[in-house]
This record gives structure tokens, C-alpha cells and sequence, in this order.
């Protein structure tokens, strides 16, 4: 798809939600700008959106060869760009668009990558915040950078803001044709919708009065005259957001003067961008008053300064811009016989050396012309503080010891970001923009504070009309891509960057091989964030539950790190007590620690209360229950409440190491019945031997794409379960999907708090007994713990005293939860072939029948 078509460009200077115009129709179109604004806002564009559609076009400018990178290299090279500049502005441009950037940057700035979700942030009072957006953002641009305006529109998206970008009447239309590129690549077009982009020179008033009126905000790029000439359109109580010219500077102490490494950094400080950035160096401080020590500096940087010029040649400044430099090395050179200053220069004119025994802050006139000045330490806060409002960013080179210090100083003095003196036009996801973060400012904090009513409720997106909890498009898979199973996200592990495999979570290994699942702490933290609210809303309340954390740590400690994390991210009272096999001491310590909320799973809690029931029922002090990973029978449930006083037992989360945090209960969940969570997750149900949609209120896989994930992405997973939709309105009042679990679509089943494969145990009785009939396994739910039994033909002549002590010999698992934890009862029982469960439809043998669901 080439985004970047061009479509009578020289008829039609602007760019009004994706489709090109002329000054008419712009000139008309202005005077519905208010109802256009309207119209867009209740249609809220969501940051992940935005960094979604924003990496897709990362990658196509990352792309050699491809139409629309090649289509914006063309646009940069007639605005005057040489080929090599441009290529370099497509990679800054990409550079910052990319997923991972993004998503580190609105973390930073706005506190996660859901900003506009009003969201709880004190679980103990129903109160509510969340970033929403001005409403309609102008964009003032400045024409010396064409890279400026592209910025600052998608930061302008990224807080869901209608955008219009005003650039210079004399700029090409680069800024056009990507952000038209953008919005092709999204598939709901909310993008295209909230984007227009004029071109008008700022003299014709007329037109910037008309975009600056509506406006809810304005961000004006420029020095202090434009600036200056925008606040005088804006009209009262419209926030002004300038961006205006800024001077940075290096700072030099003695250790460091004749370090090639810091002379070599500066001088490419210098030379990249032709201290067209804000961010060059236009002076260098040095640390001292010493005459001959600011010339010696002088040659050796220029030297550095010379070296650079022969791999990086300077680019031609325009006339004014030359007489500028001209009349300032004249008049130092003047200055020379008053022994004021001294001028070094290149022979061939590459760069231009002022040294100037005054300390005050002076500009440049910028292409290689830099000032070297002297500045003492103490005297660094009296000297540049008067310029306070106009310094950026300050390269240091010092010894470690005085970096604290003088870092110090320089913040005092009104800089507003220090770096290395090599670096300093680089910059880091989230970084600060001239001392304030552009999402913030391009944003409103708003907050609800509702009542009793709302205890449970985490997200009040949640209890939005149906038709807003449904699926954009851009978060719908795509049919035809292929659906994942384990196997395939372990191998897309193996492709995850280093940096991003920040967090390790391996599985018990029962089912084979262990398997890792690989997270950045980011999505982990994002996954743990909405288990929390989930538990919230299933029933925990923050205020007076104290939580007892009994899921296990040892092969299966990643439910444990979960389960604490979970209980952090809302901050509930936990005990760490992790489940062990002393259910005694267990007990004791829930009594003596006053909880009265337990967190585990279904087959321990029913071994504590079997071999602990007289200290809890003493006790009486559990009242709710909240159990994660296995079926919970309703017979095991009406027990616990009327033997021991339970109030409340539900599921805390429906989840898997792999993807995370799917689903949540709630205070009408009634068995194993999910509310999704449709802002992490888009689920599909799918048949159970094809990859189509199954009928309405039909059973079938379900298969997740998880919209946070990013280590590794994960597109289709089948999880291994088998549920259906369930409709109708829940009566917690949210909207979000719902949907029924209904047991396991494989050979593997948790049971015990262990996973049994069905395929290892037939491979077992074959390899070393030699069975070659059917085996069916089947799981049920037993007074005292679930139990297995392992069905042979009893034709066969195998001994079932020996089947069960050949699995036990064979199955470390399945030994440590039959004998060393005693949480499962192992049995084996020989039929005839027609006692064997089939399925009705095939005939097929049913190689697992699992029946605790109709428990």
C-alpha cells in the first residue's frame, strides 16, 4: 500500500482528514471546525491505537525499497534535503515511532498505555482518574525542521487529541504525506479522522486566527516573535504551549580537556545537524580564567573539528545566513586588538572558532561556529542564570566525582537536561521536552469520586454501552493468520532481543520439556495491574481483607510471583505464607496473621481444610476464598461454606503463564463464567476441529490475541481450553464480553496442582509394559481429593496393581502428587470395549474425560 500517493499535489496545499483540498474548500471547511471537533471526540482514539498504526509505519520506513518510504525520501530531497540527510531524518522519524519507544514514553508521561481509562487509583475509595485530551490541537510548526511537526501531531494522537497542523507556506508536503501514511495503517480510520494539515504562511492572519480560535489548546514552534504572533490569536482561556528557540552549551572541567574521546564527542556534537538543533552546543564553558589554557582547548578542538569535516562535510548555509557569520567573526577578529577574544578557523572554512575571554552566554550563528568561553564552577549559577528562560541542554565532561556537583549547578542555573558532551542531541523514550512532558501538556487530568455504589468497580470503561466495549478494527486478528499453539510461542522466544526478555517464567514441566514464557516487565506489570482490579471486582475488598498468598513457589512459582504481584498492584493486606504440605502450620499461621481471605488453588484449599478443618473451623475467621488454576467442585464449595462459615468463593483470575491476565469474575459470576478483559485481549471461539467461528452459544477453542504483549508479540494463541460466549447483560452492570470455561481442549489436565498428560502416561504403559490397546483417563472429583483413573482393556491381561506402580516409577510428577503431597488419588481399573466413553458425533475414543465440570 503506497500511503503517499500523490494526488494533484500543486492544486491542493492541504490534507483535511485524508482527503486533499484546496484553499476553497479549506477556506469552507474552517468555518465547521467547531461541529467537526464535536463529532470526533465521543469517537475516543486510544493511545495503543495510535502506537499500533505508528509502528506498522515504522517498520515501512525501515523498509528498503518500499513505495511510501521511497515516496517521503523523494518529498524530503525537493524540499532541499541531500539524499543523505534525508535518509537520516526517515530514520530519526522511524526511530521514534517504533512500538517500544512509544509505549516507554506514554508510560512515562501519562502512567501506562491506557490513559483515558478512568481507573481506580485508590482501591480503598471509589475514586477515579485519567488523562483525556484537550479537544482540538493546533500545531503551529516551525519551517527550519520538518521532522518538528510529525512529533508533535502523533504526540498530539497518542492523547487522543483532533489534530491541526499548521507548516510554513513555503515547506513541501512531507508532513502531509506521512501522516496520510499513518492513517492508512489504521483500519478504523479514527487516525485519518483526527488529523488535518494545512499549508499557509503565518502572514496571512486571517486563516491563523480561524485555527487558533476553536482551539482547546495550541503548541507554537518558532523563536519569540512567531510565538508571539500566535499567543496574539488565541483566544482567552485557550492554553499556549510554545516550543521556542533554545541555546545549549558544553561544559569543560581540566581532567578532561586533552581527552581525544570528549574532543572528538563534542566536535561531532557540533557537526551533526550543523547545530541546527536546539540541543547543539553554541558555546564551550571551560572550568578555568586561563588565557592560554582557552586557546590550547581552541586548537585541539579544532583539530577535532577538522577531523570530523573530512567524513561529514558542512552544509551550505543560505546568504543570510553566511553574511550572519561573516559579520560575526569580523567583529571578533576586531575585538582581537583589545584583547577580547581570538578566532580560529578552518582553511577550508569548515568551522569557526571564537574564543572570547568573557564568560556571558552568546549565540551562534550556528554551522560549526562555536564560542569558547571561560566559566569557573562558582561562578556558573551567577553568570548563566539570567538566561535561565533560554538554556536546554548542557554537554558536561568531568571527572566522576564532580558530575553530582556540577549537575547541580547547572539545573540551578536553569538548564534543563545534562548529557554527555558526545550525546547531546540524543535523546531516550519519555525524556522531557524542554522541561515538561508534551503528553501532559497536550492532555487534561479529570477524576470522578462516586460512592458505596462503586466499591467493586475498577475501570468505569467497563460499564460503558455494549457498542464501546466491542472491538475496533485495529484490534481484531486477522482470520487468515495461523493459530498459535505453545509450541510456536516457544519458538518465537528464541527471537525476542535480549533487552527485552527481561523476565523468565518457566512451567513445572509435567506436560514435557519445561516451557518459558517471556515477558518485559512492562507487560508483566500491565498483566499483574489488571489481575488486581479483576480481584477487586470478583469481591476482595482492600479495606478490611488480609489476604493469606498460599499459591505455590516451588516449579510452579510463577502463579506465586502473580499472585503477590496482583495483590500489590491494589495494595491489599497480603501474607506471603506460600502452600506447603504442613497444612497444620498453614493454619495456624492464617489464624495468628487474622486472615481471612485465601488465595490458592482449589485441590490445596480442600486438603487445609480436610487435615486443618478443626483449627479453621475454631477459627471461623475465612470468609472468602478466591482460587485460580483447577475446577472447584459445587460440592466442595457448599461444604466449605456451611462446615466452616465461607461467605464468598470464586475464581481470581483466568489466566496462563503465557499470555497473562484474560479474564475476571465478579459478584454475579456464576461457575466458571469470565468477564473478559477486552482492553488487554480480543478472544475468538473457534470450532473445535476447524479455525471458523463456531455458532451462536455454540462450544469451541478459545484462541487470544493479546494487545499488550511485546515479548514476544503473539497473534491467535490457543490457550487449550474449550468455553462458549455467554450472552446477555451481566448484572454487576459491565459490558465487557463474557464468557462460559468448559474444560480443556487436549490430553492434558491440571489436577493435584499438577498438569497430567495423557499422552506421557500412554507412552509409559507402552514402553514398559508393552500395552498396545485403548487408554482412557479419567478425572473425577473424590470426597477427599480428585482422583485418576486409568481405564485398560481388560483383555489385555495387564495387572493394575502394576500399571499404577509403573506410572508412579515413571512420572515424577504424578508420584509427588499421588505419595509425596498426597493430593491425588491414582487408580486402574480394566473394562470391557464398551465401557469405554466415545465421542457421539465420530465414535472416536474420548482420551480424557474430565468430570468435575459436571461437578
Amino acid at each position: 500500500m503506497n500511503g503517499t500517493s500523490h494526488v494533484n499535489d500543486l492544486a491542493h496545499d492541504h490534507l483535511w482528514q485524508g482527503a486533499w483540498i484546496d484553499d476553497a474548500e479549506a477556506d469552507k471547511r474552517l468555518g465547521d471546525l467547531p461541529e467537526l471537533v464535536a463529532d470526533e471526540l465521543p469517537r475516543p482514539l486510544s493511545a495503543r491505537q495510535v502506537i499500533a498504526a505508528c509502528d506498522r509505519l515504522s517498520t515501512v520506513l525501515t523498509t528498503p525499497g518500499h513505495p511510501t518510504r521511497t515516496d517521503l525520501a523523494a518529498h524530503l530531497v525537493a524540499a532541499g534535503q541531500d539524499r543523505a540527510a534525508a535518509e537520516q531524518s526517515l530514520v530519526e522519524i522511524a526511530d521514534f515511532l517504533r512500538r517500544d519507544g512509544l509505549e516507554r514514553k506514554v508510560a512515562a508521561e501519562l502512567g501506562g498505555t491506557a490513559p483515558q481509562s478512568l481507573a481506580r487509583t485508590d482501591f480503598r475509595t471509589p475514586v477515579f482518574e485519567s488523562w483525556q485530551p484537550v479537544g482540538l490541537l493546533t500545531h503551529v510548526t516551525a519551517s527550519n525542521d520538518p521532522i518538528v511537526g510529525i512529533f508533535s501531531a502523533v504526540e498530539g494522537l497518542l492523547a487522543g487529541n483532533v489534530n491541526l497542523i499548521k507548516v510554513s507556506g513555503g515547506d513541501s508536503l512531507f508532513t502531509h504525506h506521512l501522516l496520510r501514511a499513518l492513517g492508512a495503517l489504521d483500519p478504523d480510520g479514527r487516525i485519518t479522522d483526527h488529523l488535518i494539515v494545512l499549508r499557509f504562511p503565518s502572514s496571512r492572519t486571517d486563516w491563523l486566527q480561524r485555527i487558533c480560535a476553536p482551539a482547546d489548546a495550541v503548541a507554537a514552534w518558532g523563536g519569540e516573535a512567531a510565538t508571539a504572533g500566535v499567543a496574539a490569536q488565541i483566544p482567552a482561556g485557550c492554553r499556549l504551549i510554545t516550543f521556542g528557540h533554545k541555546i545549549s552549551f558544553a561544559y569543560v572541567t581540566p581532567e578532561q580537556w586533552n581527552d581525544t574521546a570528549t574532543l572528538d564527542g563534542l566536535a561531532a556534537s557540533v557537526c551533526r545537524l550543523d547545530q541546527q538543533a536546539c540541543s547543539s552546543p553554541q558555546v564551550v564553558y571551560l572550568d578555568t580564567t586561563d588565557r592560554e589554557e582557552l586557546s590550547a582547548f581552541a586548537r585541539r578542538l579544532g583539530e577535532a573539528l577538522e577531523r570530523r569535516a573530512g567524513t561529514e562535510p558542512p552544509q551550505a548555509p543560505t546568504v543570510h545566513e553566511q553574511a550572519e557569520i561573516t559579520t560575526t567573526v569580523l567583529v571578533a577578529k576586531t575585538e582581537e586588538h583589545l584583547g577580547l577574544t581570538r578566532v580560529h578557523e578552518s582553511p577550508g572554512g569548515a568551522w569557526r572558532i571564537l574564543v572570547d575571554h568573557r564568560s556571558a552566554l552568546r549565540a551562534s550563528p550556528l554551522y560549526r561556529t562555536v564560542w569558547v568561553k571561560p566559566l569557573p564552577r562558582e561562578r556558573i549559577v551567577t553568570t548563566l542564570r539570567p538566561m535561565r528562560r533560554f538554556l536546554q541542554t548542557a554537554g558536561l565532561a568531568a571527572a566522576r566525582g564532580d558530575v553530582s556537583g556540577l549537575t547541580a549547578r547547572l539545573f540551578t542555573a536553569g538548564a534543563l537536561r545534562v548529557t554527555p558532551v558526545g550525546s547531546m542531541l540524543d535523546s531516550y523514550a519519555g525524556e522531557p521536552h524542554d522541561g515538561l512532558y508534551p503528553l501532559q501538556r497536550y492532555s487534561r487530568r479529570v477524576s470522578v469520586r462516586l460512592d458505596e455504589r462503586f466499591t467493586h468497580d475498577t475501570r468505569l470503561d467497563d460499564l460503558l454501552p455494549p457498542a464501546a466495549a466491542e472491538p475496533q478494527l485495529w484490534q481484531r486478528p486477522d482470520p487468515a493468520d495461523p493459530v498459535l499453539t505453545k509450541a510456536d510461542v516457544q519458538e518465537l522466544n528464541t527471537s525476542v532481543a535480549p533487552d527485552k526478555a527481561q523476565l523468565h517464567l518457566a512451567s513445572g514441566g509435567s506436560s514435557g520439556a519445561p516451557a518459558v514464557s517471556l515477558y518485559t516487565y512492562a507487560d508483566f506489570r500491565t498483566q499483574t495491574r489488571r489481575a488486581g482490579e479483576g480481584l477487586v471486582a470478583a469481591g476482595l475488598d482492600v479495606r478490611t481483607d488480609r489476604v493469606a498468598n498460599l499459591l505455590y513457589a516451588g516449579d510452579m512459582y510463577a502463579s506465586f510471583l502473580y499472585g503477590h504481584g496482583l495483590l500489590e498492584e491494589v495494595g491489599a493486606v497480603q501474607l506471603p505464607l506460600c502452600a506447603g504440605s504442613d497444612y497444620e502450620r498453614d493454619a495456624r499461621l492464617i489464624v495468628r496473621h487474622r486472615a481471612n481471605t485465601l488465595l490458592a488453588m482449589p485441590s490445596y484449599i480442600w486438603q487445609l481444610f480436610r487435615h486443618a478443618g478443626d483449627v479453621l473451623a475454631e477459627y471461623g475467621g475465612v470468609k472468602k476464598i478466591f482460587y485460580g488454576g483447577e475446577h472447584f467442585g459445587a460440592e466442595q464449595r457448599a461444604h466449605l461454606k456451611e462446615r466452616f462459615g465461607v461467605e464468598l468463593i470464586r475464581s481470581f483470575v483466568y489466566g496462563g503463564t503465557d499470555l497473562g491476565t484474560m479474564g475476571h469474575q465478579c459478584s454475579h459470576a456464576e461457575g466458571s463464567v469470565h468477564h473478559l478483559f477486552s482492553d488487554l485481549f480480543t478472544l475468538e471461539i473457534l470450532e473445535v476441529d476447524s479455525d471458523r467461528p463456531v455458532a451462536d452459544g455454540a462450544v469451541g477453542r478459545l484462541v487470544f490475541t493479546p494487545h499488550t504483549r511485546s515479548a514476544p508479540a503473539i497473534t491467535r494463541y490457543e490457550q487449550g481450553d474449550l468455553g462458549r460466549w455467554v450472552e446477555g447483560t451481566c448484572g454487576c452492570g459491565r459490558t465487557t464480553p463474557r464468557f462460559e470455561l468448559l474444560g480443556r481442549t487436549g490430553d492434558v489436565v491440571r489436577a493435584g496442582t499438577y498438569f497430567v498428560n495423557y499422552r506421557r502416561i500412554a507412552r509409559i504403559a507402552a514402553e514398559h509394559l508393552g500395552y498396545c490397546g485403548e487408554l482412557q483417563m479419567v478425572v473425577e472429583a473424590a470426597p477427599s481429593r480428585e482422583r485418576i483413573t486409568i481405564r485398560t482393556e481388560e483383555h489385555a491381561g495387564v495387572d493394575p496393581a502394576a500399571v499404577v506402580a509403573t506410572l508412579l516409577a515413571h512420572y515424577p510428577e504424578l508420584h509427588e502428587a499421588v505419595t509425596g503431597e498426597g493430593l491425588l488419588d491414582l487408580s486402574v481399573e480394566a473394562v470391557g470395549a464398551g465401557e469405554f466413553e466415545r465421542s457421539a458425533a465420530s465414535g472416536k475414543l474420548r482420551t480424557v474425560v474430565d468430570r468435575r465440570q459436571a461437578a
